[in-house]
């Protein structure tokens, strides 16, 4: 799902905390040092009371987060990419773009070690299907977080500009979806848009920095 900063439900209502229990998690993921995290979770500051009892755990993340829409693979998916976290090589032309934020599972917890494949076209709106150029994976930490650094993609008949990936808690299945841009004037055409997938980007210097929190399934039992 989109980071919560593109989030367009209702206002919060009175009563009704305005933060959604990511946004909270992540700043807790940032100002915790990470040895207390792991095998405790983070505790979030709504699910506790006065007497900081805690409250029944919250089975399903509870503030519009539901899992992030799965859309088509395309015909240009290949497996076995190289593990890198960039994407750019020698001669990559285009706008410098960097994509970042976390995996959460259903519980708004952090996924670590969940294995994140990107691939996309490049600046010409074409994809290398003899190579990896612009394709690659890589793993979460053990926050949860990811960085990608990699271009714009270019504009190809029929679609919008796009990333293409697919997401896999450890043991888990593997979602594959697509990640957009706001304000391009093909998403209102383009017949597979999901206004969900909508990354949120600001413009930095000459590059593009985005973000894009994934909510994905659990691993099997």
């Amino acid at each position: 799902m989109a980071d919560e900063h593109t989030h367009t439900g209702d206002p919060a209502s009175p009563g009704r905390h305005p933060f959604s229990r990511k946004t909270l998690l992540k700043a807790a993921l940032v100002a915790v040092p990470l040895p207390a995290l792991l095998g405790s979770g983070v505790a979030l500051a709504r699910d506790h009371g006065p007497s900081d009892a805690p409250l029944a755990p919250t089975p399903y993340c509870d503030d519009g987060d539901d899992p992030t829409p799965p859309q088509i693979e395309g015909p240009y998916f290949k497996p076995d990419s190289p593990e890198r976290p960039s994407l750019l090589e020698p001669g990559t032309r285009g706008t410098r773009l960097t994509v970042s934020g976390y995996v959460f599972g259903p519980t708004c917890r952090p996924v670590a070690r969940a294995l994140l494949d990107f691939w996309q076209a490049d600046a010409t709106g074409a994809y290398d299907n003899r190579g990896f150029r612009l394709r690659g994976h890589q793993y979460t930490d053990a926050r949860g977080a990811f960085t990608l650094t990699t271009i714009v993609p270019g504009l190809y008949p029929g679609r919008t500009r796009h990333l293409h990936v697919k997401v896999q808690a450890p043991g888990g299945p593997v979602l594959t979806t697509q990640l957009y841009f706001p304000g391009e004037p093909r998403n209102t055409t383009d017949p597979i848009f999901h206004p969900a997938l909508l990354m949120n980007v600001r413009q930095a210097g000459p590059a593009l920095q985005a973000t894009f929190d994934f909510v994905i399934g659990g691993s099997r039992t």
